[in-house]
């Protein structure tokens, strides 16, 4: 009992019930040409069709980048009525004396560990911290920030261990933390 297929599988052109004929070559290059150039139709459209170009509707417009430096602009002189309770706390007798840092989280979080000395009359609070990554040739890749919440007591030194700062890049060699802000006690 035969199955009803050919050498190539065209059974499907085969009526049920029907031997294909060995007779009639002709036929089996027809349908073996006709499936060929099928495939080789879809391929040379789907290329075609990824070459084209994206058409004004489907494309969002976007305007151009303008890159520009970072810059500190020097605080405001402080008015009696802005003061706080809290008020910000003079860095100038603030340091970050040791730094390290190390990759956690599968290798894409950066965990600093740092010892901040407080060298005024006075107690400090959220301490904010920027952390710079730069490459192995020294190249700069990106500028993390982050704010500790704990007190850092007056004439005192604070260390803070594998503190994350957020996502680096993958080619991040080398960090540099350094203090921005902190507010009085």
């Amino acid at each position: 009992m035969s199955a009803g297929f050919g050498r190539i599988g065209l059974g499907s052109f085969v009526a049920k019930g029907e031997e294909p004929s060995r007779s009639d070559p002709a036929s089996s290059v027809w349908a073996k040409r006709g499936v060929l150039s099928l495939l080789a139709g879809i391929v040379i459209g789907g290329a075609a069709w990824l070459l084209m170009p994206p058409s004004e509707g489907n494309v969002a417009q976007t305007e151009p980048v303008k890159l520009a430096l970072a810059s500190v602009d020097p605080a405001p002189p402080m008015i009696a009525s802005d003061t706080s309770a809290a008020e910000v706390a003079g860095l100038d007798r603030m340091k970050i004396s040791s730094q390290t840092w190390r990759r956690g989280g599968l290798g894409s979080k950066a965990l600093v560990t740092f010892t901040v000395r407080n060298d005024n009359d006075y107690a400090v609070k959220d301490v904010e911290i920027v952390c710079t990554f730069t490459r192995r040739d020294g190249g700069h890749l990106t500028d993390r920030s982050r704010v500790l919440a704990d007190t850092v007591g007056m004439k005192s030194r604070k260390t803070f261990a594998r503190v994350p700062v957020g996502f680096v890049n993958v080619n991040a060699d080398q960090a540099k933390c350094s203090l921005v802000t902190a507010r009085r006690v």
